[in-house]
């Protein structure tokens, strides 16, 4: 997920949350009970949820557990600056964690319209923590002083998912996202549905009668697909049929558009299914009768957004035709 895709009012309203953070902390006075003592803070983050945003769309998508977490701990050394230690909770064993401070910034001012430089301030932290099935820790002497650290730094803590190619542009890729300095607490798992109405296929995808269904199947039956997200980030697809035959089963398809020029009859579309998203059967029950399945590589938002292919129930009284548009029950777009 890229950046254009988190509404402008939610960086707005981040900057706001960062603001406040440097209020709060320039306030909050020191929790030591000696002026000769150095002081420290701790935070903690929970498990990215999409929290800090307030947005199901900047939330994490992938295989890692959710149950990762971290803490910060920022010390005051005897030179005035600050040692940051980072601790991350239920890793994973032999996979290296990218843990990153981003610096705050004008997203008007970087390349991909963040609003963090995407790259990491060394200075204050930029690691890998090695898993070992359980907490690990790393720590990093800064040459900003505690107070600077504490009490003004703005910017970003995340937590990068060892299991995906890292980058510093798609949330959905970050175990953790944070203000650096404040403590975040737990998000609710949220998912997102879409849901697709098809009727009887008449002829009307293409606007041609003679693409209209032939054969003795009623003409009532009529088809709803729901595309459901998946916490790792793919599809669960629920495919119902209404006014179905008992005892026969539909053939329910999803073929890939493609170009009539490359295919063998010269249909728009691949005339073998796309067994990821759907190539199943449903079995009729003489009402409604429905089948779900799960993509492994398809993604929620890919499938709704950037998909391009045809939705087909073939009419099961009939000999099965990738070619025959009249014995479609129903011919649609997939997932629009």
């Amino acid at each position: 997920m890229n950046y254009e895709k988190i509404p402008t009012f939610k960086w707005t309203a981040l900057f706001a949350i960062l603001s406040v953070t440097l209020f709060t902390a320039c306030n909050s006075g020191s929790s030591v009970t000696g002026s000769q003592e150095l002081q420290s803070e701790s935070f903690t983050y929970e498990f990215n949820e999409g929290q800090l945003l307030g947005e199901v769309s900047a939330a994490y998508r992938g295989e890692h557990e959710r149950n990762l977490r971290a803490e910060i701990m920022i010390e005051e050394m005897e030179s005035g600056n600050a040692s940051v230690t980072v601790n991350l909770f239920n890793t994973i064993d032999g996979e290296s964690y990218p843990v990153h401070a981003h610096d705050a910034a004008d997203p008007n001012s970087t390349p991909n319209g963040t609003p963090y430089n995407e790259t990491p301030n060394g200075n204050i932290f930029a690691q890998a923590l090695m898993g070992n099935g359980g907490q690990v820790s790393a720590s990093n002497e800064s040459t900003l002083t505690y107070d600077e650290l504490v009490n003004q730094y703005q910017g970003f803590f995340v937590v990068h998912d060892p299991t995906q190619d890292i980058t510093t542009t798609d949330l959905t890729t970050y175990l953790v996202l944070g203000s650096f300095g404040q403590s975040l607490g737990a998000g609710t798992p949220e998912t997102r549905t879409e849901s697709f109405e098809y009727s009887f296929n008449e002829g009307q995808l293409l606007d041609d009668p003679n693409t209209a269904y032939e054969g003795d199947h009623r003409r009532d039956l009529s088809a709803t697909m729901m595309v459901e997200e998946m916490l790792n980030g793919k599809a669960r697809i629920t495919v119902t049929l209404e006014n179905t035959l008992d005892g026969f089963d539909y053939p329910v398809h999803s073929h890939d558009a493609a170009d009539p020029d490359t295919t063998t009859n010269g249909t728009p579309y691949n005339e073998t299914p796309n067994s990821d998203i759907l190539a199943n059967a449903v079995s009729g029950t003489g009402g409604s009768a429905s089948i779900t399945v799960e993509t492994n590589e398809t993604e929620y938002l890919q499938l709704i957004n950037e998909y391009d292919g045809f939705f087909v129930v073939h009419d099961p009284t009939q000999a099965i035709s990738t070619t025959d548009l009249t014995t479609y029950l129903v011919l649609g777009q997939t997932a629009r």
